[in-house]
């Protein structure tokens, strides 16, 4: 499959349908750097290690490298979104149906935004393939559940294993620092922190960033009638084009979604920052690396629970617990539903 920029810049401005799937991709890679990437940096702000601007910027710069480094050296992640719904052999309404799954998340985040409900771009991405995949194939042939399954996997990942990982990592810390002077032990949680907080940016770029780059190789393929990537090399260029987009997203900021994770829930120290901030990170790297999706906001939200744990559970604002499984209970059906409806029509319009 060719998937040379020449070609993908001639066959965006010849093809209405991919030139929107591209912008819609685009735009949720944007606000996906926008509103999930200062999860990376929360604890990092909130323990005044760094300020606001210097940490958004640190992780505007993370975010394009993880997304470049680790697609070129393990683009798993990419692969599993790719092959997890099979759109059928007609690659025009393929992609139809995939500009249609990417629009259903637009419309998803918009009302759920409305109605208050706790969103998460990972799950809608998700849910707007499989419901688009179902309404090509009118059952679940267009699922692969051998891939889809590693989604399930990656709700248990990003909450028990982050959980464990964030009360594991800061008793031992809490345990190996007892007789360390605080003031000693501040300075170096101080330079810590900033070293987890951009390996957790690192890893969302990683994660997140793969996730949308498989969605644009899946337009490509359509686009030049292939119904599938198989054999696809993903190009440097898209992996720059991705990186830069997120990049730019996550330079807008988010200082309320800073508050909310890093103050709201847990009231943190430095040390438990950076074991929120590690825990989060391994979470995050293990999942990439056998190609498992996982939300980076849920998974680093239960390292923070994790962390909070160890001094007791009332420390925890289970607030945040409720809205991460208001999220898993909506995004699926509702944002699945809307793209089945819209692939249902956008293939009797084009």
């Amino acid at each position: 499959m060719d998937v040379s920029f020449a070609l993908f810049v001639q066959q965006v401005f010849s093809n209405p349908l991919l030139a929107i799937t591209v912008l819609l991709t685009l735009g949720v890679i944007f606000v996906n750097g926008w509103t999930d990437a200062p999860n990376a940096i929360a604890t990092c702000v909130t323990t005044r290690c760094m300020n606001v601007r210097a940490a958004i910027i640190m992780s505007a710069i993370f975010n394009f490298l993880g997304v470049l480094i680790m697609t070129h050296l393990n683009a798993s992640v990419a692969s599993t979104i790719s092959n997890m719904v099979d759109f059928g052999s007609n690659t025009h309404e393929a992609l139809v149906a995939l500009c249609a799954a990417l629009f259903s998340i637009v419309v998803y985040s918009v009302g759920a935004s409305i109605f208050g409900i706790p969103t998460s771009e990972s799950h809608s991405l998700i849910a707007g393939l499989t419901g688009a995949a179902l309404a090509i194939h009118g059952g679940l042939g267009g699922v692969n559940m051998n891939e889809w399954v590693k989604v399930l996997y990656g709700l248990v990942l990003s909450l028990a294993i982050g959980f464990a990982l964030g009360w594991g990592i800061c008793k031992l810390i809490t345990v190996a620092c007892h007789n360390v002077d605080r003031r000693r032990a501040n300075g170096f949680f101080t330079g810590a922190q900033i070293f987890g907080a951009a390996f957790m940016s690192f890893m969302h770029g990683a994660q997140d960033g793969q996730k949308f780059i498989g969605v644009l190789l899946l337009g490509v393929a359509f686009c030049n009638g292939q119904p599938d990537v198989a054999g696809a090399v993903i190009p440097i260029w898209l992996m720059l084009l991705c990186s830069t987009v997120m990049g730019v997203g996550t330079s807008v900021g988010g200082e309320k979604i800073i508050k909310s994770v890093g103050m709201d829930m847990v009231k943190l120290e430095r040390f438990q920052g950076f074991s929120a901030d590690l825990a989060g990170a391994i979470c995050i790297l293990l999942s990439t690396v056998f190609g498992i999706p996982v939300s980076t906001t849920h998974t680093k939200t239960s390292a923070i629970m994790g962390v909070g744990a160890v001094k007791r559970l009332s420390a925890i604002n289970f607030t945040v617990v409720r809205d991460m499984v208001l999220t898993w209970i909506f995004t699926f059906p509702g944002c699945g539903l809307i793209s089945f409806i819209m692939a249902k029509l956008f293939m009797l319009a084009f």
